[in-house]
């Protein structure tokens, strides 16, 4: 019995995705068929390829063994039939990082023809978004803990303490963008070595509204530097304290482990190139 192509893809997402119920998402097929199709290449090898299990499935050493054959020339195949400016990119992160820094730097990819899907959320749940398949990249705002995926450092977020005019601190209004205010308590530790107990006077869960909420003299808070960086320069915003060395939150760029699509791949290439200073040629440690 011939092989067909369809037969090896549909082999390989299973293997990678470790269920039938994945590999039919992400192929676009139904259950039944992924199903069909693996027992069809289970036949024509004349060996078992999956055990199956009540969640998933487990690879053979078999298949363990032919995903390794057949992985590259696949891959590669799909390379050359979906150019990566024509491809569509399902992209995760926090609101803020991705509206003043990611998006604006993937623009000439846009422009390109590229297409975007964007979710925009906290770090735990696009991290269970690209575990499921759901996203193909994300911004996290910690390395992620879960096996199946692959992270590397992206930016270097710097805090600062900011408020519209220069007021003492003990007394002005806090502004943060949760109850815990934990971006301010971990300025606080870092900085001054000492906890921070004030609650907020205002949590409002947006970091653009806490920025105009001091802006408009509501109170001070502690902000990423890149979002205030031309509110200082202007004069807009003045420091309450410039410690010398600032609290720092490394950012990293996640994705499933295994092959990027190529469209992935170029948007993975030009973030790692714009905040990491990576040509697209070289990787960073993962």
């Amino acid at each position: 019995m011939a092989i067909s192509l369809d037969l090896l893809r549909t082999f390989l997402a299973v293997h990678r995705e470790g269920s039938v119920t994945g590999a039919a998402r992400h192929l676009a097929l139904s259950q039944p068929t992924v199903t069909a199709q693996l027992q069809s290449l289970e036949a024509a090898l004349g060996r078992p390829l999956f055990v199956r299990q009540p969640r998933g499935v487990t690879p053979t050493p078999a298949a363990d063994l032919l995903a390794r054959q057949v992985a590259g020339p696949l891959d590669d195949l799909a390379g050359v039939a979906e150019r990566p400016e024509e491809g569509t990119v399902r992209l995760g992160g926090a609101a803020e990082f991705l509206t003043d820094l990611v998006l604006p730097a993937l623009a000439g990819l846009v422009a390109g023809g590229l297409k975007l899907r964007v979710t925009l959320g906290l770090s735990d749940d696009l991290a269970d978004a690209l575990g499921t398949g759901a996203l193909d990249l994300a911004v996290l705002t910690s390395r992620p803990r879960r096996r199946q995926l692959r992270a590397e450092p992206l930016y270097d977020e710097e805090f600062v303490l900011v408020a519209a005019t220069a007021r003492d601190v003990a007394t002005t209004p806090l502004v943060s963008y949760a109850e815990e205010l934990p971006i301010i308590r971990r300025y606080w530790r870092s900085v001054f070595d000492q906890r921070q107990h004030r609650t907020a006077d205002v949590v409002v869960p947006n970091l653009h509204a806490v920025r105009a909420l001091v802006l408009a003299g509501a109170g001070c808070s502690v902000l990423p530097e890149y979002l205030v960086r031309a509110d200082l320069e202007a004069g807009r915003l003045v420091l309450l304290h410039d410690p010398p060395v600032p609290p720092l939150n490394t950012l990293f760029l996640a994705h499933r482990d295994g092959p990027l699509t190529p469209a992935a791949a170029a948007v993975r290439a030009r973030l790692l190139a714009t905040f990491r200073g990576v040509s697209p040629t070289e990787t960073l440690p993962r």
